[in-house]
């Protein structure tokens, strides 16, 4: 595992206001605005992904035009996550990845369209906790990626390959430059879906960005094109959920860890991120497990890091569960 963003680069982006994050009352807003910025950061180079980011495809996730009159075939696709490594073995957990393919009807061409982690997932859901960085220190990129080629075992096999759909090439056209915005505005991972309890009417606090979130902003987008999108099978996804009460703002990294004030609460926290850093031994890491059952299910506290800020979640049964949930078509 690697990582990606140092505040240095952030501080030379413009925040995008997409949402305001308070009510006209001047209340917390629920679900906390996903932060946009006006462009990608170029990545650390402490930053080193084990496999590399979509290695035969376009990195910036941009996609060839196709004639207007071009009819595309739209596909649902959807694997066991780290299928290549480890099988089916995610898959009997519901650990699923997704994405998008399309077929080009006059030119015969395949295209596969993603989005994930430019530094696999551990680096996006916790920091390396480095001794000359104060700081936990998070590569938390993702983005789009765009190649040529439907790898059809990979994604029948133990997932799902199926034509939900079709569009004119004009509208193909629109969705590729749609990517091209949501790809260089969107520009972190996020793990966790965070809400108050797991029954139909909770708060949501936080939503992911990920995978499957990209998916269905895509569905969302070519429906709004004018594409009809319907599915034979029911259209489930992966979410990774934590429980907690109403969370509380803590502050950016310079407020925390740059105030002799708050050196408690910035120790505080690197020690939480320790018990989750990567590269531990076998022996290590099953102190780290005791470690995080008893800062997550005994002191119910979990630091969450979201739009670069920190905050803080008082965790409540059931604390964390992964589902596969339905998410319809629109």
């Amino acid at each position: 595992m690697a990582h990606a963003l140092t505040l240095l680069c952030l501080n030379v982006l413009l925040v995008v206001p997409v949402a305001a994050q308070f009510t006209s009352n001047g209340e917390q807003r629920w679900p906390v605005p996903y932060r946009r910025f006006d462009r990608r950061p170029a990545v650390d180079s402490y930053c080193e992904a084990v496999y590399p980011f979509c290695p035969t495809g376009d990195r910036d996730g941009r996609v060839p035009s196709v004639r207007d009159r071009d009819v595309i075939s739209v596909y649902r696709l959807q694997t066991p996550v780290w299928e290549f490594k480890y099988g089916d073995l995610l898959g009997k957990a519901h650990i699923m990845h997704d994405a998008v393919g399309f077929s080009s009807s006059e030119s015969g061409a395949n295209y596969t369209m993603e989005w994930y982690e430019l530094f696999q997932l551990g680096n996006c859901t916790f920091p390396h906790v480095r001794p000359e960085v104060f700081a936990p220190f998070w590569c938390n990129q993702g983005a789009a990626c765009f190649f040529e080629g439907i790898d059809d075992v990979h994604w029948s096999q133990n997932g799902t390959l199926e034509k939900i759909g079709e569009l004119a090439g004009s509208q193909f056209n629109d969705m590729a430059q749609w990517v091209q915005d949501d790809n260089n505005t969107g520009i972190y991972y996020e793990t966790w879906t965070v809400r108050s309890d797991p029954g139909p009417n909770a708060t949501v606090w936080f939503e992911s960005y990920d995978c499957s979130q990209f998916v269905h902003r895509t569905y969302r987008k070519l429906t709004e094109l004018g594409a009809k999108l319907s599915s034979r099978s029911q259209t489930n996804y992966t979410k990774i959920y934590l429980y907690s009460g109403e969370p509380t703002y803590l502050g950016n990294d310079s407020a925390i860890f740059g105030q002799p004030a708050l050196k408690n609460l910035a120790v505080d926290i690197r020690n939480f991120y320790h018990t989750f850093r990567p590269h531990q031994s076998f022996a290590d890491f099953a102190v780290s497990l005791l470690e995080a059952y008893e800062k997550v299910v005994l002191e119910k506290s979990f630091y969450l890091y979201y739009n670069f800020e920190y905050w803080h979640l008082p965790m409540k049964p059931p604390y964390m569960r992964i589902t596969y949930e339905e998410v319809p078509l629109p």
